[in-house]
């Protein structure tokens, strides 16, 4: 008599097997009673796929099929889910995700660039073929926030969802804010220790953050993804200088990824920023450092929900993506975005000229006689209050001073009108940093 479905093996094959790939592997491995028990049958790895067949990965692969061709891992008859660890929004792990889906089988990826950028049609195409498309890795590691956003706050109303979303710039800037090192220079020790690619852009300019974002915030608001409409702003022009101010002024500097719905006008707009910020003290966001994420969701019935965490790494990701097998194992399919593709919103980008908040700039000024009164003249025509101004020593080449702002709450549309006025200043010689301060 054959198995059922029910009791027989979860088959799954790997398509990758970096770091995380090699965790998942190690996992089923060291836990498979317990997954086995948690998830009401087994879940075995049948087949596997990556670039070097001969790459040492502390794992025996004897024991899988090995695939040269990771497309073909869908189309085997005996694999149920395929496990996508490739990265990269499309290429080999697109086509392989698609001919996943197509020949009926479920997919689990830990692809955040995949999934913002394709992950609408790719749900589409699961609900089609009634699959799971499962992608909890994707975000934060292994931190099951879209676990909580979708199941523990279903029934609240998500008023905010912001967090820390990169581990890389988390390090950097903890890292300056405990040595008072340069950006450059605990940039080179996050490469030299791997916490940072040889090239670094895709982390620290903010887009891996606006990535994951633009997931969260169609899942919290029940939204189509929009990462085209995610503001973006990275680390890499935050100084020394301006931690320290910061420390001074009761504040840590993260960059946090923050989405809400603006109710304001006639139809419900979609605001979505990546942006460096000052975190108060108090705040539960200003005592996460090294390579954690956290993010907070804000509930109309739940309060102020935390998850944290390790956002990377080989035992947290592959965490996250047995936890995801589970759920398939157990016959969880479900809605990828929580509900139909066909009844996610489309939204319209959010302005935030129009949003209230506390400001700091700052300004990097040539020394010379009238630069205060000009950068106060601006700010005054524009309508924006001065709430502190702290000026600090030149730097001994060029002459330079630094000068920070930090304004009473107004609207963002104040500040962006003082910075107009002051284009083209030759008092000014580099443009000004603007970092809003995190509110309650």
């Amino acid at each position: 008599m054959a198995e059922s479905s029910k009791t027989a093996p979860l088959r799954i094959a790997l398509a990758g097997l970096g770091t995380v790939g090699a965790g998942v592997i190690r996992l089923i491995e060291a836990n498979a009673a317990l997954i086995a028990r948690r998830a009401g049958r087994p879940i075995q790895i049948t087949a596997v796929s990556a670039r070097d067949r001969g790459k040492d990965r502390g794992v025996d692969m004897t024991r899988y099929v090995w695939e040269d061709d990771m497309i073909i891992l869908g189309e085997r008859e005996d694999v149920d889910v395929v496990v996508e660890l490739v990265g990269g929004s499309d290429g080999p792990a697109l086509a392989c995700a698609r001919t996943t889906i197509e020949a009926g089988k479920a997919l689990v990826t830990a692809n955040k660039a995949m999934i913002a950028h394709h992950g609408l049609k790719l749900a589409e195409m699961a609900e089609a073929a009634k699959v799971a498309l499962k992608f909890e890795a994707a975000v934060a590691g292994g931190i099951p926030v879209i676990k909580g956003l979708r199941e523990g706050a279903a029934a609240n109303e998500i008023e905010r969802v912001y967090g820390i979303l990169n581990g890389t710039c988390n390090y950097i800037l903890s890292t300056m804010e405990d040595t008072g090192r340069s950006f450059a220079d605990v940039l080179a020790e996050a490469q030299a220790k791997g916490f940072a690619e040889a090239d670094p852009a895709f982390d620290v300019e903010g887009t891996d953050a606006a990535h994951k974002l633009s997931i969260l915030a169609a899942i919290a608001y029940g939204t189509r993804i929009d990462f085209a409409s995610v503001e973006t702003a990275g680390i890499t022009r935050i100084r020394a200088a301006d931690i320290a101010q910061a420390d001074a002024l009761g504040y840590v500097i993260r960059l946090i990824g923050m989405a809400e719905e603006d109710r304001s006008g006639e139809t419900p707009r979609l605001f979505q920023r990546v942006q460096p910020h000052l975190v108060p003290f108090d705040h539960p966001l200003a005592h996460v450092d090294g390579a954690t994420n956290a993010v907070v969701a804000e509930g109309n019935y739940s309060g102020r929900l935390l998850f944290q965490g390790a956002g990377a790494g080989d035992g947290p990701t592959a965490s996250a993506v047995v936890a995801d097998l589970i759920d398939i194992a157990r016959g969880d399919i479900g809605a990828p975005f929580s509900v139909p593709v066909s009844e996610l919103e489309a939204l319209a980008p959010a302005s935030s000229g129009h949003r209230l908040g506390r400001t700091y700039i700052r300004f990097t000024v040539a020394d010379r006689p009238g630069v205060l009164a000009e950068i106060a003249a601006a700010m005054r025509d524009a309508g924006v209050s001065i709430e502190s101004l702290i000026q600090k020593g030149r730097a001994e080449a060029e002459g330079e001073v630094l000068l920070a702002i930090v304004t009473h709450e107004g609207p963002e549309s104040a500040v962006t009108e003082a910075l107009r006025l002051l284009e083209g200043s030759a008092s000014l010689t580099a443009a000004p940093l603007v970092m809003q301060i995190l509110g309650e």
